[in-house]
């Protein structure tokens, strides 16, 4: 078994276990893991699974946001790469949450093509999730809003990877008929 390979299966152990208890926002309560594998199958196969930083990555980008995981323990279990790229899209849960939005747009440009590449990928899934189970309790209001704000994080994020771009695009196209933005 290649050393990709057991990173990538570590990494979703953790995540799995990391985030056992916790469900998406959705009216079906789905598993989280059921995000963060979508992520990285997105990274996957818009890469040809060439990169296992970013694989790993994926599955863990929400474990320091979300969890009681820390930055010492990532790094322990899956190497300073993988740590230094979590760290990177998590964000600063102290801060309001506007805030932290605001933050995403105007710090995402300055951010690794890993970071911008897993940003993709994860408004790609939260734009899926709004269409096919929506926050429970968000109004129509609050939804285009999301559907906005998620195409501002991703301009600049474009010209780093055609396939996340399409599939990103087509989330956003659907999101925004169905709200109106």
């Amino acid at each position: 078994m290649s050393a990709d390979l057991i990173l990538l299966a570590r990494a979703a152990d953790y995540a799995a276990r990391q985030h056992v208890s916790q469900r998406r926002k959705g009216e079906r309560s789905e598993p989280y893991i059921n995000h963060l594998t979508e992520v990285t199958d997105l990274l996957a196969s818009a890469t040809d699974g060439r990169d296992a930083v970013l694989l790993a990555a994926g599955m863990l980008h929400d474990t320091l946001e979300d969890t009681d995981a820390t930055y010492e323990d990532l790094e322990q279990r899956f190497g300073p790469e993988v740590a230094a790229l979590v760290a990177e899209v998590t964000d600063d849960k102290s801060l309001p949450k506007e805030e932290r939005k605001r933050l995403q747009i105007a710090k995402t440009p300055a951010k690794s093509v890993r970071a911008r590449l897993l940003k993709l990928a994860d408004k790609t899934s939260n734009l899926r999730a709004l269409v096919s189970t929506p926050p429970a309790g968000w109004t129509e209001a609050r939804l285009a809003d999301y559907v906005v704000w998620a195409a501002e994080v991703v301009k600049s994020c474009r010209g780093l990877n055609a396939m996340l771009e399409e599939a990103f695009d087509a989330a956003h196209a659907e999101a925004a008929r169905r709200y109106g933005r």
